[in-house]
């Protein structure tokens, strides 16, 4: 099948922009490939420490002639999603025994729930743990006695963290291990319809408590398509897990052993074998296209907007918004999972799952084919699914067809003939909106703003009920720069109560949204923010903003920007309490949200 021809020209300019920075990364692999197996230029001493508590396992790290693995784990029982982790290790090394390798736990890193801090002064943490993640793994990898690293890790910003050092350590071979999705639970849109309720005053908050446990309610990522699915979805997309990894249900003989197959792959891959592939190799141009395919084909999070863009500079390559919208503009939609649909990421595996999407982007030119992946050469290893024959994986054709199609379509009948994300360009700066669960009578937005500097203050104002007209709302001072830019998730159930009252409403914000926001309309990561003179800062109340997604365009009409004053906003309240002290550095340093909010 030829290569779509917009997913040709993009990664062709993807390449041209990237050609330097590129080149020089992959420069700095290629040398520290060539010093060859990083044990060897360690001295005794070294060793002898790196390997004393190794028991049986010193003999093979002395003689060099097996690949040692380095685990870089994102344990913790707070996190559903990652507390499965915490046996990984014992199952890690015995699996690298019977490959004839070693491994060790390299390092740890932090790892927070944003479901947690939603709200709370600790979400202001949040898009900076990805850096925290990213150097706490370069730590843990520093001590360069490691042939190759598996990555544990799931949700939010640990992926982002874990894919940024893997780059960083792209000399040597990086494979990701999930853990998989808790079983379903009560079903997303009841939980919606029972936090709008709260939100909406008829219910108390034990009738929210009983409906959030019966949602979360065991091991594994939470089953909604968030930014944590998203996560999974793009390892698989970019060829960093093991061919049908990502959806396997914690605690079974299935994930147990794909956890085993992916030592012996990483095994297998190192410079000490005949596959040798380090993730430099694997994280080029293709590979982040490949991932933008599949964001754009499954309606992924728009926290990946931020994230790829600085996932791909940490490897030489440089992503803009403008792929984004190109590429969106000519993938399908090819699947509908809550927020999206009724569906969770259990119902979408079982309909067909990454495989069945992966074949028919491959099928229909819109994929890569040719991309590195840890499997093997060549993405269409990923359309098969695996099997358990006894105690060990085997891999056979996936399903050619979609199971149910109320959840996974085929190329050919989508439901959406875009991915449904669009770049916003215009007088009030740059930004992006997700309308892939908009309603086409909401794609364009013309309407009075109403101008915040936090989400208390929105929620206060809807507790008044003075919220009667069609409105956009805009909250600023969200960006990474003003506090770090924490998800605004909780505006969510209030403009959707606005919403369904029959009102017209929007929200404009140089902060972010959840992965898992849906149906109201937002314009998101606008840039620049206000905290750096974006016009933004320079709305009033009473102004007339237009969003429109059709036409790609976020203007505030009949104003005269140059000529207002920009709105200033106390923030000191950021930099202290919750930890946030610790990061005051971060919020001076961090970069725009268009190249992903980077600070590493």
């Amino acid at each position: 099948m030829t290569l779509n021809s917009t997913i040709d020209r993009v990664t062709d300019r993807i390449r041209a922009r990237s050609e330097r920075s590129r080149g020089d990364y992959l420069k700095r692999m290629k040398a520290a490939v060539l010093q060859g197996p990083a044990r060897g230029h360690l001295a005794c001493g070294n060793q002898a420490h790196a390997y004393a508590a190794m028991g049986a396992d010193k003999d093979a790290l002395v003689a060099e002639r097996s690949p040692n693995i380095g685990i870089i784990t994102a344990y913790n029982d707070m996190l559903s999603a990652h507390q499965p982790f915490e046996r990984y290790p014992d199952l890690i090394r015995a699996a690298a025994r019977k490959a004839g390798a070693t491994a060790q736990v390299a390092g740890g890193v932090p790892a927070m729930c944003d479901g947690v801090t939603q709200g709370q002064p600790g979400m202001e943490l949040s898009l900076f743990s990805r850096d925290v993640i990213a150097l706490a793994a370069g730590v843990g990898l520093s001590h360069n006695t490691f042939d190759a690293a598996l990555y544990l890790g799931v949700c939010d910003k640990i992926v982002p963290g874990l894919i940024i050092a893997a780059a960083t350590f792209g000399h040597i071979p990086a494979v990701f291990v999930p853990a998989g999705p808790m079983v379903s639970g009560l079903p997303n849109d009841e939980k919606a319809k029972v936090r709008n309720a709260f939100a909406s005053g008829k219910i108390g908050r034990e009738e929210l408590m009983a409906a959030e446990m019966a949602s979360y309610h065991g091991p594994g990522t939470c089953t909604f398509y968030g930014t944590a699915n998203t996560n999974q979805m793009l390892m698989e997309f970019m060829g960093l897990h093991l061919p049908g990894a990502s959806f396997v249900n914690p605690g079974t003989d299935l994930r147990e052993a794909l956890t085993s197959a992916a030592v012996e792959r990483a095994a297998a891959i190192t410079a000490l074998g005949n596959s040798f592939t380090p993730a430099g190799e694997v994280l080029d141009e293709r590979s982040f296209v490949n991932g933008l395919v599949g964001l754009m084909a499954t309606g992924g999070s728009t926290n990946l907007v931020l994230h790829l863009p600085a996932m791909a500079r940490a490897a030489g390559v440089l992503l803009d918004l403008e792929d984004f919208a190109d590429i969106s503009a000519a993938v399908p939609l090819m699947a509908k999972v809550y927020p999206n649909g009724l569906a969770d990421v259990n119902h979408f595996h079982a309909a067909g799952g990454l495989g069945f999407m992966i074949g028919q982007l491959l099928d229909n030119g819109l994929l890569h084919p040719d991309a590195k992946t840890v499997a093997g050469e060549g993405l269409s290893l990923y359309r098969q699914e695996p099997k358990l024959r006894g105690d060990r994986v085997v891999w056979e054709d996936g399903s050619n067809q979609s199971l149910n199609e109320k959840i996974l379509r085929p190329c050919a009948d989508p439901f959406q003939s875009t991915g449904g994300l669009t770049q916003l360009s215009g007088n009030l700066g740059r930004g992006v909106i997700k309308i892939s669960a908009v309603a086409p009578e909401r794609h364009v937005i013309e309407a009075p703003v109403r101008v915040f500097h936090d989400q208390q203050s929105v929620k206060d104002a809807f507790k008044a009920g003075s919220f009667t007209t069609d409105t956009i709302v805009v909250v600023r001072f969200q960006g990474p720069r003003a506090n770090g830019m924490p998800e605004l998730h909780s505006l969510t159930p209030l403009l959707s109560v606005l919403q369904d009252r029959g009102l017209k409403v929007a929200l404009v914000t140089d902060g972010r949204m959840s992965g898992a926001s849906g149906k109201v309309p937002a314009a998101i990561h606008v840039s620049p923010e206000a905290a750096c003179g974006g016009t933004i800062g320079k709305l009033q109340d009473g102004d007339i903003v237009r969003l429109d997604a059709t036409h790609g365009t976020l203007e505030v009409l009949g104003v005269d920007l140059d000529a207002r004053p920009m709105a200033e906003a106390d923030l000191s309240g950021n930099s202290h309490g919750i930890g946030r002290e610790l990061f005051e550095v971060f919020r001076q340093t961090v970069g725009p949200a268009t190249e992903g909010a980077r600070v590493v």
